[in-house]
């Protein structure tokens, strides 16, 4: 499922990395595989290259979408902290 509009996965959910220089983003570079958001394609697009939010709209949809997908990880089972 997308954690930024809820659109369920038809194969078209992906992990997308932050795109923030505090993550290890740079030029040629992705940020840590532990910096994630699952994001659907048009919401993936629209965060990279979309021209309808500013900057900071951007980082506070992806910070929101990757709140919800590590919650939705541990919550699941599918990542255990111990």
């Amino acid at each position: 499922m997308c954690m930024h509009c809820g659109k369920s996965n038809h194969d078209d959910v992906v992990a997308a990395h932050s795109n923030q220089l505090r993550d290890g983003k740079g030029r040629g570079l992705k940020a840590h595989d532990y910096r994630i958001a699952y994001l659907c394609y048009v919401c993936h697009l629209e965060l990279d290259q979309g021209k309808d939010m500013s900057k900071q709209e951007r980082v506070e949809m992806w910070e929101e979408a990757h709140r919800k997908s590590i919650g939705w990880l541990c919550e699941s089972n599918r990542l255990i902290v111990k």
